[in-house]
């Protein structure tokens, strides 16, 4: 899921992040050109099974990325995704982790250092354990604000 598709509210209801990681990542716009892009991935436990990757924080509207934990979990370890983001270990350096995000007709692939994204990824399991995510979803809640959204607040307030 792209910035675009994010309901920004949704995200300013949840408040801060509980992990948060700040990373320079590198980007190949064209062969032999490397690119750095300021970027950070956060996690909330009000959403506990999803991962933002925010690009380009430099900017006063990040491009966010929204995308399950345990894809980037599986990445660390080998090819994980088949939709608009794939992780994996970059094949040239064992100790980079390569994202891939897609959108019709363009893919950008982010590399950046493993151990610091393991090491957010453990912070993050830390707040809210795997197979336990379940646990902190607020169903009703969601629901209510999906309709809000759709029929208008007055009716599900």
């Amino acid at each position: 899921m792209t910035h675009q598709n994010t309901p920004r509210a949704w995200l300013r209801r949840n408040g801060g992040p509980d992990c948060v990681l700040l990373l320079d990542v590198t980007v190949s716009p064209c062969p032999g050109l490397r690119v750095s892009v300021p970027a950070r991935l956060r996690y909330h436990r009000a959403d506990p099974y999803a991962v933002h990757l925010d690009c380009h924080v430099d900017l006063e509207e990040p491009i966010t990325w929204l995308f399950a934990r345990e894809l980037l979990v599986e990445g660390l370890e080998g090819w994980a995704g088949i939709g608009d983001v794939t992780i994996r270990r970059s094949s040239a350096d064992g100790d980079l982790l390569a994202i891939a995000l897609s959108t019709p007709g363009q893919t950008a692939v982010l590399h950046t250092p493993a151990g610091p994204v393991r090491e957010f990824l453990e912070r993050t399991h830390r707040v809210v354990p795997a197979g336990t995510e379940h646990l902190l979803l607020d169903a009703g809640g969601l629901l209510r604000r999906i309709l809000a959204e759709a029929v208008g607040p007055e009716k599900y307030e």
